[in-house]
């Protein structure tokens, strides 16, 4: 069985539900609060721990309510957690979520512990990072640290799989350390400034990421699937018909059910694109369940249900 590692964040998702945002200085009586374990790093390890894959997670808490609180929760899912740490004095990651009736969202995000996931933590995790078949990575934690996790795996030779989310700047020096990026139309388009919003354009976004040396490039595409994209052109792998509920954490539970069945369900263990391709309908069928249950992490599918969707 192949095995996993998470570098990346950990948040807790403090949602409220409200008819309509406050005015400046107005309060407004709240419909419901709930609050639900996020971070794209840590909804990446539990979607993988759910999938039945053995995962550890490298990143930071703090030593706050909400950090004993996201232990539990790490603990309960099966995700291991030998590469966390705790930043003595800071909150851990937070998202203050609020949700109007129509369905707009006003988010605050505070980094908190997250900003602990630097050069000096990730040094004592090499050793966890290297001993992985597979490294997933998103833009959540100090980018230098995105940086030094990914060439720390690709000079290990293991796969590393880069969530470019949420999409900004990237360091040239990454791409060439990144086995497969995937970014869904939106963050292909920031990333690169062409149109994607057709797939001319998401061929030419593919194309530029190609050139700064990702190795493949896996487009996601919502509804319509994901698309491999090449020099020569583009392939798209269709996704599979869901009543959507809740688009949150999609992205994030593909990139585990891409990762999951690279490692464990293609027929060959060496990363082409003939690998990406047998696994990508998997990925589909991950993210897209992920979409028809509320919530980030309470919404993510085991194998035998993905499994089951590609069937039906």
């Amino acid at each position: 069985m192949a095995r996993y590692c998470v570098v990346g964040s950990l948040n807790m998702d403090m949602v409220t539900r409200v008819e309509r945002f406050p005015l400046p200085g107005e309060s407004l009586r709240g419909l419901s609060f709930s609050i639900f374990p996020g971070g794209k790093g840590a909804n990446q390890a539990v979607a993988l721990a759910r999938l039945g894959a053995r995962v550890e997670m490298v990143g930071a808490l703090g030593d706050d309510v909400l950090g004993a609180r996201y232990r539990k929760v790490l603990g309960e899912a099966g995700v291991g957690m030998r590469g966390l740490g705790e930043v003595a004095g800071v909150s851990t990651g937070s998202a203050s979520i609020e949700v109007a009736a129509t369905g707009e969202n006003k988010i605050i995000v505070v980094a908190g512990a997250n900003e602990g996931v630097n050069l000096a933590f990730l040094a004592g995790k090499k050793a966890l990072i290297e001993e992985a078949d597979i490294l997933l990575l998103q833009l959540e934690v100090p980018l230098e640290s995105v940086v030094q996790a990914a060439r720390m795996a690709h000079e290990a030779g293991k796969i590393v799989i880069l969530d470019p989310a949420p999409a900004q700047d990237i360091p040239a020096g990454l791409y060439p350390f990144v086995s497969v990026i995937t970014p869904n139309e939106t963050e292909a388009a920031i990333l690169t400034g062409c149109d994607t919003k057709d797939e001319a354009g998401i061929a030419r976004a593919g194309a530029v990421l190609l050139d700064r040396g990702a190795r493949f490039v896996v487009i996601k595409a919502g509804g319509r699937g994901a698309y491999l994209v090449e020099k020569s052109g583009l392939s798209r792998v269709p996704g599979y018909p869901v009543k959507v509920v809740d688009t949150v954490a999609a992205g994030d539970s593909f990139n585990a059910g891409l990762a999951f069945a690279l490692g464990d369900l293609s027929s060959s263990k060496v990363l082409s694109r003939e690998a990406i391709l047998a696994a990508l309908p998997f990925a589909n069928a991950v993210g897209g369940l992920s979409t028809t249950k509320e919530g980030a992490q309470s919404a993510m599918p085991s194998r035998a249900e993905a499994e089951a969707l590609m069937r039906s």
